[in-house]
């Protein structure tokens, strides 16, 4: 335990010897840095860096200057008192603790930016493509005008290409100003059209061909169906008629009905007779 008193004892006394030459190096820097004589006396025209000016004549240079308190600072060199660090609230967050010599710097919370140079206050971002507004919003750019970086102005497209044997490629956008491209480059790679009349013949060529082969084909269905009904024709005209040549029959209906109709033939010859005869009588008494 003796032994670890000892030690603990000897640190403590070696930060105290730390801290005292420290101090003693910084009371170095105290006073005035850069003075003119003046008679028996010393002007000062500068104080050491994160101190203020108490005298601007005296016999010791030390004595013109004093280092600014703890929660003060001072840019000046012969500023007779120092500035008060301020302080990070609200959307405002500590970035880096406040020294003699600098004020605190303070930063935005995430999705914020400061809305002037020292930080003072904090407004909305704005993306690229977008600008800020006068009440602390954000709006996109109008047609016309572009913005390629964070939280700044949109900036009107421009209207020539910025050096000689350019031309537009292509027109610019909200994120991006028109782009050129060298002639040479934009004629390689813009697309060849083929002449309208070297494309025409080939159209032309083809609906020729097409209505040639439709009447070839055509003409052979006519010639075709021409040939196919000569023949019917010839196939009509030389199938003969045969008569109809009944078998006799034993059948006794078959045998009446022929003895009825030979019978009837005899009653019409008879008729025809008796009407022959009756007009031969008829002439003969007129006579």
């Amino acid at each position: 335990m003796t032994a670890v008193k000892a030690v603990i004892l000897w640190a403590l006394c070696f930060c105290l010897l730390t801290q005292g030459y420290l101090g003693s190096m910084e009371t170095t820097d105290r006073g005035c840095m850069k003075w003119t004589l003046s008679g028996a006396n010393v002007c000062c025209e500068a104080c050491h860096p994160g101190n203020r000016l108490i005298a601007r004549c005296g016999p010791n240079p030390k004595d013109l200057c004093e280092p600014c308190k703890t929660g003060t600072f001072t840019v000046n060199p012969l500023a007779y008192r120092c500035d008060r660090c301020r302080g990070c609230y609200g959307a405002l967050v500590l970035l880096k603790e406040c020294t003699a010599t600098t004020n605190t710097k303070c930063g935005c919370k995430e999705g914020l930016i400061c809305g002037d140079d020292h930080c003072s206050f904090c407004v909305t971002r704005c993306d690229k493509g977008q600008e800020p507004t006068e009440d602390r919003l954000c709006r996109p750019c109008p047609d016309g005008t572009f913005n390629d970086q964070v939280h700044q102005k949109c900036k009107p497209w421009s209207t020539k290409c910025p050096s000689e044997g350019q031309h537009i490629v292509a027109k610019g956008d909200a994120f991006t100003d028109m782009k050129c491209s060298n002639i040479s480059v934009a004629l390689s790679n813009r697309p060849i059209h083929p002449d309208p009349n070297e494309q025409a013949w080939p159209l032309i060529l083809s609906v020729v061909v097409s209505v040639a082969l439709m009447g070839f084909t055509v003409i052979i269905i006519i010639t075709v169906a021409r040939k196919i009904a000569k023949k019917r024709k010839k196939t009509k005209k030389a199938i003969p008629k045969t008569p109809i040549i009944r078998t006799p029959t034993d059948d006794p209906r078959t045998l009446i009905a022929i003895e009825c109709s030979f019978h009837e033939a005899q009653q019409e010859q008879g008729s025809s007779s008796e009407s022959l005869d009756s007009k031969d009588s008829s002439d003969q008494l007129i006579e």
